[in-house]
């Protein structure tokens, strides 16, 4: 049964026609592969191939460099990782990735950086990835320990980066290190790494709850061109900041994805499961849980779109100095739309589990992959306690 398409201001008749056409490539080219393998890395490559031959990987980059928009529209971004998660927490990270680590060159790389790596993301040919976290700096994004210092022509990068994304299949890697280590973020400068650089190794692969390729890379005298520098040296932290404020919202989409299956699911085997002599669909007290999971999985929609469209509205992700602080209704709408997005699917996912009883936690059924797969969009790009805290700080400024 496809979803509903959400009838709200916040979409017009391009947005409704790319979330059907989302959801028959899913049905077609994403359910029938995303059984889980034992080398997922393989199937992660795939997927991208898949995105890519849809034309769907096109949403991430710009009209200049093979995409369709003249800059990113967060509202197709919402509205392809919501179909995607659907069906395949992987699919959907693989389509992510392409976008969040690309988005630093779109809005600070040079014409020949951009040239070079966002019409290969756009078909697929090349896998990008974002490298920000450290075994010590998590959360606290301006702790990073990676240095980049200048050599004649080159920068040489000494650190590790760990929980990223696509280590290991990323062709290029945005790694945020400190050009300038006494100046702490103001220090903190991007560069793209390319995987075949001297010093440059993938270390290993973390084994998650739900398959990811996710792991932990390291650079030992790692010598990138000084060409690679994104923007300026010291522009890395708010590089960091734009890219995030424009994803963060998108992955409350995915989690609004797989709260709608959830949903579906529950609602389908409350009326078809026979207990006592009716459909469990029958009991009050079910239909109450029913009843609270479309209320949130509503309110979760409400808020990812709004927030969705007002970035496009700002038109700030991808114009404006890169240095430039956040429009604060953005900054808040971002981070609002994560953390209660996130958040409501865990409870909507948690609850479609409880009515399947033990059917729900049966391996490979669609509630007991779901339950695994929710649970890390809590915790990356921003877990939800630093949602809070951006809310918070946003509030108490304004």
């Amino acid at each position: 049964m496809p979803p509903v398409i959400p009838n709200t201001p916040f979409l017009d008749d391009f947005h409704k026609a790319l979330a059907a056409e989302v959801d028959a490539f899913c049905r077609d080219e994403v359910e029938p592969h995303s059984g889980e393998r034992s080398n997922y890395s393989e199937q992660a490559i795939d997927f991208v191939r898949r995105l890519a031959g849809a034309g769907l990987l096109r949403h991430v980059v710009p009209l200049a460099h093979g995409g369709l928009h003249e800059q990113l529209d967060v509202r197709s971004l919402c509205l392809i990782r919501r179909g995607l998660a659907r069906y395949s927490s992987l699919a959907d990270t693989m389509f992510a990735m392409q976008g969040l680590g690309s988005y630093p060159i779109t809005i600070a790389g040079s014409a020949a950086l951009k040239a070079e790596f966002l019409p290969s993301v756009a078909n697929g040919s090349a896998t990008a990835a974002f490298a920000l976290t450290e075994p010590h700096a998590g959360s606290d994004a301006a702790g990073v320990q990676t240095t980049a210092r200048r050599e004649g022509a080159e920068y040489v990068l000494d650190g590790t980066k760990t929980f990223i994304s696509n280590a290991g299949i990323a062709d290029f890697y945005v790694v945020f290190a400190k050009t300038d280590p006494a100046q702490g973020r103001k220090g903190i400068s991007a560069l793209v790494v390319e995987k075949h650089r001297s010093g440059f190794e993938f270390a290993k692969q973390i084994e998650l709850i739900a398959p990811h390729p996710i792991g932990e890379i390291q650079m030992r005298g790692c010598r990138v061109p000084a060409e690679n520098l994104l923007g300026t040296e010291g522009e890395g932290y708010a590089i960091m900041l734009r890219t995030l404020e424009c994803f963060r919202t998108t992955v409350g989409a995915a989690a609004l994805g797989m709260a709608e299956r959830a949903l579906q699911e529950a609602t389908i085997y409350a009326k078809s499961r026979v207990q006592f002599g009716k459909a469990i669909s029958e009991f009050q007290g079910l239909r109450f849980m029913l009843s609270e999971m479309a209320a949130r999985v509503e309110a979760a929609t409400l808020l990812v779109l709004s927030a969705a469209w007002k970035l496009d509205q700002s038109r700030q992700n991808g114009t404006g100095p890169i240095s430039a602080a956040g429009d604060p209704a953005t900054v808040m709408a971002s981070s609002m739309a994560k953390m209660y997005a996130t958040e409501a699917a865990q409870k909507v996912i948690d609850s479609a589990l409880q009515i399947h009883g033990g059917l729900g936690v049966v391996r490979g059924s669609v509630v007991e992959r779901l339950y695994r797969e929710i649970r890390a969009l809590r915790v990356y790009e921003g877990t939800t306690e630093i949602q809070k805290e951006i809310i918070a700080h946003q509030l108490l400024k304004n």
